[in-house]
């Protein structure tokens, strides 16, 4: 297995990736809160983890990633008063179009989907503990956490100085030892959800909800901790703080976070008319087009989602998968020699170079870039040939394939009609048609034909032998 070389957050430089146990990769990703539909930032999130989640089944890894649903923080509360439907309602809710949402996009489901609500005995005892251990205190019924008794406060974000003072971002509160500590459990206010505990009724605080979820199920110590670049502070730091506290254990091994992403060049906001939900991206531009455009950018990279980096997205797509569809419809040959010994090369050599670039960071823009070159030399092949031996073809199907569909999560679709005959009958008399109207010279009719079979998924090419059409193997 070849090495695999990541940038860690926490140690500011890329490591090569052991993890903790021999075959086996324990992941946390940071889920959506759902006081919302997700929005085109969460799902470049979501993509981007799966990739890396994917990409690590590829190379024979057995993963166990764990992302969580939170359903009750102080967003959700305040959307719950907003919408004058219970926390329960609200949860579900965006929860369906979350799920629908992932599904897609090809984002595989989590192979467990905690939600804090479902977990409150685990962050009930884990609060218990840091109080015992004294690295929190109780004032009015809440709980503080006490980042001065954290010697490594401030070890992943290096906020650590900036933290300790009251500024932009810290709460001021009297009742907080420091302005910096933190509530792990926050007293209910009036109609609002909370649960029975030692300390009042009241709900949790959102870093401690993660802290519990994870460990509950990658135990105390796990191999990648992961989420958005905004996470990296106060919620990662946060979460850092209190669980190496409670279990005297390093936390993660390593931290990933991904770039921002931005609209037109602009950061997104509901204010600025910019704010763009994962459904309604996916409803303009398609599912595999919006999957495509945020998977081929590196993961820590920023990106700016603009019609035009989608349309050239759906065109990069395009050639893609329409390589894969020109090697399909080629004949196989069965002569004994063929001059494809090349291109099988090229084959091989892109699948090389493909590997490198992820091991690399996950480095999907470069792995991406490798892939055009092969079809740079497949179009020239199928362009001057109607047939290629049995073994190229299917070993370039086999690794164009794994890479589009196994690694970056596209979806290459092989159509296979239930009567052959009757398309091909159908297609015939279409084109007589077509024919009569440029015989008469009627070009509109002829070019309207063409259009709209190009738009249901037909690939038309007007030769000197004739008009000839094949079917698309995937729809964008």
């Amino acid at each position: 297995m070849a090495s695999l070389r990541v940038y860690n957050t926490l140690t500011k430089q890329k490591e090569e990736f052991v993890p903790l146990e021999k075959n086996k990769v324990r992941i946390y990703v940071c889920g959506p809160t759902v006081h919302d539909d997700i929005h085109i930032g969460n799902a470049k999130a979501f993509v981007a983890f799966d990739v890396i989640r994917r990409y690590l089944e590829y190379k024979g890894y057995k993963v166990t990633y764990v992302s969580n649903i939170t359903d009750v923080d102080d967003k959700t509360v305040k959307r719950m008063k907003q919408t004058g439907i219970s926390l329960q309602q609200l949860g579900e809710k965006h929860s369906d179009t979350y799920f629908k949402d992932i599904a897609d996009l090809n984002i595989k489901k989590p192979d467990i989907n905690p939600r804090a609500t479902q977990h409150i005995e685990e962050i009930l005892n884990l609060i218990q503990t840091l109080i015992d251990k004294g690295f929190a205190y109780v004032v009015d019924g809440e709980v503080y956490y006490d980042v001065s008794k954290f010697e490594d406060y401030g070890k992943l974000s290096g906020n650590k100085a900036e933290a300790l003072k009251a500024g932009a971002r810290i709460e001021v509160d009297p009742r907080k030892r420091n302005p910096a500590d933190f509530v792990l459990w926050k007293k209910a206010g009036p109609k609002e959800p909370s649960w029975i505990s030692p300390w009042g009724k009241g709900r949790p605080g959102w870093h401690i909800e993660c802290s519990a979820m994870s460990m509950r199920y990658l135990g105390e110590t796990f191999d990648i901790h992961a989420g958005g670049e905004d996470l990296i502070f106060p919620h990662h730091e946060n979460e850092i703080a209190q669980s190496e506290s409670a279990t005297g254990k390093e936390f993660a091994k390593y931290w990933l976070h991904n770039g921002w992403l931005t609209v037109n060049g602009e950061k997104m906001s509901k204010s600025l008319g910019n704010f763009i939900t994962a459904r309604d991206a996916i409803e303009k531009h398609g599912p595999q087009v919006v999957r495509f455009f945020l998977a081929s950018v590196h993961y820590r990279s920023p990106i700016d989602f603009s019609d035009r980096g989608l349309r050239q997205a759906h065109r990069n797509l395009e050639r893609l998968i329409g390589s894969v569809d020109n090697v399909e419809a080629l004949n196989e040959s069965q002569r004994k020699k063929i001059d494809d010994k090349n291109l099988l090369k090229k084959a091989e050599e892109t699948r090389r170079r493909f590997e490198e670039a992820m091991d690399d960071d996950f480095n999907t823009s470069l792995a991406t870039s490798t892939l055009f070159d092969l079809v740079k030399e497949i179009n020239r092949f199928t362009e001057t040939h109607t047939e290629m031996g049995g073994r190229t073809k299917r070993k370039i199907v086999e690794i164009m394939r794994s890479m589009l569909e196994d690694v970056l999560g596209v979806q290459v679709k092989i159509y296979k009609p239930e009567s052959e005959k009757i398309v091909k009958d159908l297609m015939d008399t279409i084109f007589e048609v077509r024919q009569e109207a440029r015989e008469r010279g009627d070009w509109k009719t002829s070019d309207e034909i063409r259009r709209k079979l190009k738009k249901i998924g037909f690939a038309i090419e007007d030769t000197q032998e004739g008009t000839k059409w094949r079917i698309k193997q995937a729809k964008l």
